[in-house]
């Protein structure tokens, strides 16, 4: 917890020196994140994480298919129900220090209807999905695990197009950090926390057959 963080640094004879470190740190680090959004474009995923920017390379069909075919019927369930907005891959998160790029997002609806046609940087979604590949799965694991529990992501889906699973993850808001609520696989049933009704099988994300099955199904249910 980082009331406990807190506690330990203040243990530390050297404190006052750490802190006046670390701040130097992140007020150079804040000026390149500056530089950083002035020069991202429309034709670029990158991210800034810890005071680097990281460039994404392209990734395999499974890994664009996975992602496509879940925000297809995350998308239009959303959209039909008036629930918030889903967005994928452009939509640039910002956090207190990091700003990210997610394969999928989804915000509710109190939260959406302050967004502008303007705007660039987006606060902590109630969902983020990122889908794993061979360049970004310690930074999914890791950085990003930590950093959406630390800035209230309510729910946090991995998925692993290699293996077809899903873990799913809870914010345990005592701690602010993930729990893990489940590992689905290929034929098993996933339901959100977060998107109210929202229930698909886990095949749906890989079969596009089920796929489209699973969209007509939704496009039929109302909550």
């Amino acid at each position: 917890m980082l009331a406990n963080r807190v506690a330990d640094l203040l243990e530390a004879p050297d404190a006052k020196l750490v802190i006046e470190r670390a701040q130097a740190i992140l007020a150079d680090e804040a000026q390149r994140r500056r530089e950083f959004r002035e020069w991202l474009r429309d034709d670029v995923k990158a991210e800034f994480i810890n005071g680097e920017v990281v460039m994404h390379s392209p990734v395999k069909r499974k890994h664009l298919e996975a992602a496509k075919y879940l925000e297809n019927l995350l998308q239009n369930y959303v959209l039909l129900n008036d629930l918030g907005v889903v967005d994928s891959e452009k939509a640039l998160v910002s956090l207190t220090r990091n700003d990210y790029e997610p394969d999928i997002c989804y915000w509710n609806r109190e939260t959406a209807s302050s967004f502008t046609e303007d705007q660039m940087e987006h606060p902590a979604p109630d969902l983020v999905v990122e889908v794993l590949s061979k360049s970004t799965v310690g930074r999914d694991r890791g950085v990003k695990f930590e950093d959406y529990a630390a800035h209230g992501v309510l729910e946090y889906w991995i998925i692993d197009p290699v293996r077809k699973s899903i873990e799913q993850y809870q914010l345990d808001e005592a701690t602010m950090a993930f729990a893990q609520t489940a590992v689905l696989y290929i034929d098993d049933t996933l339901t959100a926390i977060t998107v109210p009704g929202f229930t698909i099988p886990v095949k749906a994300i890989f079969d596009k057959q089920i796929q489209l099955e699973t969209l007509k199904a939704l496009m039929n249910k109302q909550v």
